[in-house]
């Protein structure tokens, strides 16, 4: 068979493939877009415009009133500092908790389970737990009351944010476990014993082989950690209510209050600012994870 017969067979296999996997993704895609890309695109246009009813376009003025709003700045500073505090903390303990479940511990099985037991419990549970220990009666000043102590109206205080803090972690620390504790197993053991032969110590091979071979994952795991930051909004809900104390009013709740007061341009130009700022975000990730990369090279 000559040349341009081979040219013809390939291309024509080449279209049967991409025909067969656009029809396999055609309901993913059709989905995603009717729930996701569609709903994003038409609240970018509400957020220009001053009604969603026969509205005018308006320019920049939702965003120019949501960013002049005090509302929507303290639920932002709360948001980047919730964000800021429980992200580099929960992959911390993740990475520690990691490598203690990577070492020959006794009942190590039963560790595990318990860490990634709180992915598969319902939401609504973690904060009925979280309310019985946090409430004005509950567990934890009981024993404060115990040690002659001050009862802290914790969802009512400055503590309301470390008590979110202490919830994101709890419910998500297991996820990320078994993401580093897979990044882990996967590192050739080989490494660590010639290193260890040619007398490099402990930090050394822990710098030089194991941080070297998690960076991917740790990448991965800050990248879903800052995400799962921004969906804290339900724990937060259901243990404060709509109007929370000021340290815990985050984004969800300024943009669930202008969805309730019917204000659909702010909530979308709100709603709009919060996607552009985690895409920085992202972005930001991204460039670092390239350029350790290339430094590493």
């Amino acid at each position: 068979m000559t040349d341009s017969g081979w040219r013809v067979r390939l291309a024509r296999s080449s279209r049967r493939e991409w025909t067969a996997a656009l029809l396999f993704l055609a309901p993913s895609l059709i989905g995603f877009a009717l729930f996701y890309l569609i709903p994003f695109a038409m609240g970018v246009m509400y957020s220009f415009q001053d009604s969603t009813i026969g509205g005018r376009f308006v320019g920049l003025d939702n965003y120019e009133a949501v960013l002049g709003s005090s509302s929507f700045r303290k639920a932002a500073v709360n948001t980047l500092l919730f964000t800021g505090i429980s992200v580099p903390l929960i992959v911390l303990l993740s990475l520690l908790f990691a490598h203690l479940l990577n070492q020959r511990l006794f009942m190590r099985n039963w560790l595990q389970t318990a860490f990634v037991l709180p992915l598969v419990v319902p939401v609504a549970s973690i904060v009925m737990t979280w309310q019985i220990l946090f409430d004005w009666n509950g567990t934890v000043n009981v024993w404060l009351q115990h040690w002659h102590a001050g009862r802290v109206d914790w969802m009512k205080s400055d503590w309301s944010m470390m008590v979110l803090i202490v919830v994101y972690v709890w419910k998500n620390v297991g996820y990320n476990i078994i993401l580093f504790l897979a990044g882990l197993q996967s590192i050739p053991k080989d490494y660590y014993e010639t290193a260890a032969i040619e007398g490099a110590g402990r930090l050394y091979r822990w710098i030089h082989i194991t941080w070297v071979y998690l960076t991917p994952t740790t990448f991965f795991v800050v990248l879903m950690s800052i995400i799962n930051s921004f969906k804290v909004f339900r724990e937060t809900y259901l243990i404060a209510g709509d109007y929370p104390h000021d340290r815990i009013y985050m984004l969800q709740h300024y943009m669930n209050n202008m969805f309730l007061s019917l204000d659909v341009q702010k909530l979308t130009a709100a709603a709009a600012l919060m996607v552009c700022g985690i895409l920085l975000l992202v972005s930001a990730m991204l460039m670092i994870e390239r350029w350790f990369r290339s430094f590493m090279e």
